[in-house]
């Protein structure tokens, strides 16, 4: 190319590996050709050459991104060498980009795998559940509803905590089938439409226990057996079946603790009428901070008296 707007003529009409150019010439210089190209195609190889040699123009080439600097004259060699060396440079340059894209696309696609996967196993979990729900529903109808109820609840009062998503999907999960070890309770005391003596309370504690035993066989992602184990744990050590104060109770529990609550006072028991949302949220808050986490609490009234949450 004669000069510099002829030299992206070319550039514009097929790849180029390799430009050797003067720095002086006339109109725009070698090093401002540089700075142009570079900012169209940083891959090309430049290799600049004058017959002005001094050590501030062969920094300043340098600096501009120059593969090399040549003084004139230059001999055949010395340049066939030096372009060679660029050219080399060029192609490692060009595989090392393609290795590049290639491992970003196998990359990329590994992660859709993976979510497709992950998504699959998680509809398959929820489905399993839920069947594990709907099991209890056949035996108990009243723990079943409930299950889904506080379900519901409790993922919408760890959101208002602002918890993360991942610990939220946990609550839900545990809150589906929180009442399982019911199942190993006699099925007259679940529907006595009476008060329990102490005896019957007795085994009706006994289902955070068994639901744990049962739910600790299974890999969950989420700490399911323990949350069930836990949900009925108070701050003061008041609760069961472990006696559990403050922070030993898992976040997740002290959660799934007061939706329960809340759900079951404003729900119909086999004993009693519903007492109501109001009556329940009196409770969790008379008792905040004693029995029941406070963060918990706060979002649990903010869904019901701000927010215009409804169980129904």
């Amino acid at each position: 190319a004669q000069d510099v707007a002829s030299a992206f003529v070319v550039l514009e009409q097929g790849p180029i590996d390799v430009v050797v150019s003067d720095i002086i010439m006339p109109g725009e210089s070698g090093v401002e050709f540089l700075a142009r190209l570079h900012a169209k195609e940083p891959s090309i190889a430049v290799i600049l050459f004058t017959g002005e040699p001094c050590v501030e123009t062969a920094s300043e080439a340098v600096r501009s991104g120059a593969f090399d600097y040549l003084a004139k004259p230059v001999s055949k060699a010395a340049l066939l060498a030096v372009v060679a060396r660029a050219a080399r440079a060029k192609a490692q340059h060009d595989l090392n980009a393609r290795l590049m894209a290639e491992n970003e696309a196998y990359r990329a696609s590994l992660e859709r795998q993976v979510a497709t996967r992950t998504e699959q196993l998680s509809a398959a979990l929820r489905g399993t559940i839920g069947v594990v729900a709907e099991m209890l529903d056949t035996r108990d109808p009243y723990t079943g509803g409930h299950q889904r109820s506080v379900a519901r609840l409790s993922v919408a009062v760890a959101k208002e905590a602002g918890l993360p998503e991942s610990l939220c999907e946990g609550v839900e999960m545990a809150a589906i089938v929180h009442d399982i070890g019911k199942i190993g309770v006699p099925a007259e005391i679940l529907t006595k439409p009476s008060r329990l003596s102490p005896t019957e309370f007795s085994l009706v504690k006994e289902h955070s226990r068994i639901g744990f035993e049962i739910l600790r066989k299974v890999e969950f992602p989420w700490p399911i057996a323990d949350i069930v184990h836990q949900h009925h744990e108070r701050l003061d050590g008041s609760g069961y079946p472990l006696g559990l104060r403050g922070d030993a109770v898992r976040i997740e529990a002290r959660i799934l603790g007061v939706a329960d609550v809340v759900e079951a006072m404003s729900s119909h028991r086999p004993y009693r009428a519903a007492l109501g949302t109001d009556a329940a949220l009196d409770e969790i808050l008379h008792n905040r901070e004693r029995l029941y986490d406070p963060v918990v609490v706060d979002a649990c009234v903010r869904l019901f008296r701000e927010h215009g949450f409804s169980l129904a």
